[in-house]
This record gives C-alpha cells, sequence and structure tokens, in this order.
C-alpha cells in the first residue's frame, strides 16, 4: 500500500438502514482520517429490507456535508475491498460488550487475510448505544416513529416503504 494509505479507513456494514448512531461514527472517523470510505454490503447471507442502491443513496445522502467521506456498496471480503480502496484501516462500532466478541473475532480473522489492515473500534455516544439497524426497522416496519434514530431521509424512504404495503 502507499504512504498515504494510513490515514484512510473505511467503515463497512449493511446499514439496512443507517442509523443516527452509524452518522455519529462517520462523523468522529472523518475527523481522525483524511479518508473515509463508507463500504455497504451487499451480503448474500443477509435478507435486507432495503435494496444495495436504496442503501449507498440513503448513506450519501446522511453523509453528504462530509467532504472526505464516500460511500460505494460492495461484495466480498471487507479487507479485500479495503485494499481495493487503498484502506490501512476498518472501523467498527461498539455498542456495547457484547458486539466486542464478535468483533475481535472478526478483527482477527481479517488480520490472518492481510496484515496491513488495522481494526479501529468506535464507541458511539451515550445517547445512541441502543440504536440499531434491526430496531429501527421492525419499529418503522409496525408504524412506529423512527424520527429520533434516523435521518428524515431514511424516514422518508420507510414512509414510501408503507405506503406500498
Amino acid at each position: 500500500m502507499e504512504a498515504n494509505a494510513k490515514r484512510r479507513a473505511v467503515y463497512p456494514g449493511t446499514f439496512d438502514p443507517i442509523t443516527n448512531g452509524h452518522q455519529d461514527l462517520v462523523r468522529r472517523a472523518a475527523s481522525m482520517f483524511d479518508h473515509v470510505v463508507i463500504g455497504i454490503a451487499a451480503n448474500p447471507n443477509k435478507a435486507p429490507l432495503f435494496p444495495l442502491e436504496i442503501r449507498v443513496d440513503l448513506a450519501r445522502r446522511v453523509v453528504s456535508e462530509l467532504g472526505n467521506v464516500e460511500v460505494m456498496g460492495y461484495s466480498g471480503l471487507t479487507v479485500d475491498f479495503a485494499r481495493q480502496q487503498n484502506c490501512s484501516f476498518v472501523i467498527r462500532g461498539l455498542r456495547a460488550v457484547s458486539d466486542f466478541e464478535f468483533e475481535f473475532q472478526l478483527a482477527n480473522m481479517s488480520r490472518h487475510l492481510d496484515r496491513e489492515v488495522d481494526y479501529v473500534f468506535l464507541t458511539p455516544q451515550e445517547q445512541f448505544t441502543f440504536i440499531s439497524s434491526t430496531l429501527v426497522r421492525e419499529i418503522a416496519q409496525l408504524g412506529g416513529d423512527v424520527s429520533e434514530f434516523v435521518h428524515p431521509a431514511v424516514e422518508a424512504e420507510f414512509a414510501k416503504l408503507r405506503g406500498r404495503g
């Protein structure tokens, strides 16, 4: 990797949908790194509510004012995506201690696959620790108010889904 890759990071995830907790981590990562790539996984093992192109569009709208952040979809291994994007760091969020075991295992496996990619764990601000995409999806699908958990663009996308139902 190039020398300047040390200041590039990828923040991977399914982002189905991107939440205020994700947005918080992206803003903080953008202040720590020269460039952050939000990598939205087209994970075949999950059945996302929103198609990849909508998840990418929503994330772009949510972080549009951050000049050093870009959003792209990807498939395959995260370490391969990080390498393709010339990123030396992978950012992962830890909401609770229960997240740590899985994320630690993932980081160690990734390190085994590519020793030049390091993991950086960030914790969200306290008011975002209970927000998960899964809970937000469930609340929205049951007609609940998610405005406090997501950007207005995401809330509008949920409203479109309800209109089709």
